[in-house]
């Protein structure tokens, strides 16, 4: 006689059996046999069934108690659902068991299968995970890696210098001055085969040289230093365009759809001396001289005569009022009425003074210890897209990312001395941080060159 085991059963019939009164497990498997005998015809009678194999050995575990039996009924099953559930019905029709009455309810019929084709999908991710990791990659992968692997090696030498740059330089009209073989490096990568190294901060003869047969672009780092290589570069020699590297970010680490972005918002070079505020050998103009060495130390492109060139939305602009305003200023009084005069001092577009009578008293005010606080903690910031929020005694109350620090201050409802984000000052955070009391806003950057009641710090700045 073939009997199957629990585990080869395809469903489990579980039930619960009450008794009133004291019978042990013989009395009960006979009472599931007897009773059932006969009563759903001879394709389903359980003893046969067991004799085929067809149903399981009948577990029946029971414990005594209060003159009480208790105890649970396991029948594993290979017959079909439909067969099963009438099997399982027929128990409940026990309804005495020896001279005691009894009740059978089944209360659940287990799929073994359900379990089992769990264990089936786990296991085969493993393997299919496995198999990823260890086998070779897709016919597309392989392009590319090759693709890319060759363009790092077509890096050449140029020149007498020995300036790295693209293999397509001779046969290019135009060519892309970088500062280093990394960003030669990044732009070969990314399909830029005309790229040329500066190879350091100085102009080497070979770029002046080919400046003045092909079309030259500028494309520099976002920050102060790429700046000071525009200069040079338009002091000395033949530029016709120039592009920077997104704020903060350098050509080397920048992604391709960064790279197209930056060079389609490329400037020309006269509209980069206006937004530099340089002349044509590179130095300040006499009227920026006059403000202070500061003015430009903050690497901004940006110019009053938005009709010489478009500006470029990738170039740090300057978060301090010392710099361009009164330059500015002086444009607009020329070539046309400020309809913002109305709501500011005469002291402020009449007779101003070279420096900004605003910014004096925030720098005064920012004590050693306020400034070394700001500075460390918005580098640890650097990339996080969050906030800290520090009381009066530069305590962090707590650090919120930016999409919640909206919510974060207007719970405060007070005591925020100073808030340092990483990430753009703009008017709403501005008004928020007024009407809330803070004393100083720190971030990246910003939108708002001025506040009444705040103090605007960036990085610059720290």
């Amino acid at each position: 006689m073939a009997k199957i085991s629990p585990v080869a059963a395809k469903y489990i019939v579980h039930a619960t059996i009450i008794i009133e009164g004291v019978v042990d497990r013989p009395d009960v498997i006979g009472a599931i046999f007897g009773q059932t005998e006969g009563l759903l015809g001879s394709d389903l009678e359980l003893r046969e069934l067991q004799r085929s194999g067809r149903i399981g050995r009948i577990e029946v575990n029971v414990n005594t108690s209060s003159g009480k039996t208790k105890g649970e009924i396991i029948i594993p099953s290979s017959l079909d659902k439909t067969e099963t559930a009438i099997v399982g019905a027929a128990l409940e029709i026990i309804q005495r068991i020896g001279p005691c009455n009894a009740k059978v309810q089944v209360h659940t019929i287990e799929d073994v299968r359900v379990s089992k084709r769990q264990f089936v999908i786990d296991r085969a991710k493993e393997l299919l995970r496995e198999l990823t990791d260890k086998t070779l990659p897709d016919s597309q992968e392989l392009a590319d890696e090759v693709s890319q692997s060759v363009r790092m090696m077509e890096v050449v030498d140029y020149g007498k210098e020995k300036l790295s740059c693209g293999p397509a330089i001779d046969e290019s009209d135009e060519i892309i001055i970088v500062e280093g073989r990394a960003d030669v490096l990044n732009l070969l990568k990314h399909g830029f085969k005309n790229a040329i190294a500066m190879n350091g901060t100085s102009c080497p003869d070979t770029i002046k040289e080919l400046a003045q047969k092909k079309t030259a672009t500028v494309f520099v780092d976002g920050d102060r230093g790429g700046d000071l290589i525009i200069r040079e570069l338009l002091s000395v020699t033949d530029i016709d365009f120039v592009c920077k590297a997104p704020d903060g970010k350098e050509v080397e680490e920048i992604t391709k759809k960064e790279i197209h972005k930056a060079l389609r918002g490329r400037i020309t070079a006269e509209q980069a001396k206006l937004d530099l505020g340089v002349d044509s050998n590179g130095s300040l103009k006499e009227e920026i001289n006059k403000i202070g060495p500061s003015a430009m130390s903050k690497g901004q492109f940006q110019s009053p005569r938005r009709n010489n060139g478009p500006s470029t939305s990738n170039i740090k602009n300057d978060r301090s009022d010392r710099g361009d305003r009164p330059e500015r200023t002086e444009n607009r009084s020329e070539n046309r009425p400020d309809h913002r005069n109305d709501n500011r001092s005469n002291d402020r577009y009449g007779n101003r003074p070279q420096n900004n009578p605003r910014q004096a008293p925030r720098e005064t005010r920012l004590s050693a210890d306020e400034k070394k606080k700001f500075k460390q903690t918005l580098e640890d910031l650097f990339g996080t897209r969050g906030a800290c929020i520090f009381d009066s005694n530069l305590n962090i109350l707590g650090k919120v990312p930016l999409s919640e620090l909206e919510t974060t201050i207007k719970s405060l409802n007070g005591g925020i001395h100073a808030l340092v984000l990483d990430g753009t000052i703009d008017i709403d955070l501005v008004k928020l941080a007024e009407r809330i009391g803070i004393v100083y806003l720190v971030g990246t950057n910003s939108k708002v060159k001025e506040a009444n009641k705040i103090n605007i710090l960036t990085d610059e700045q720290l």
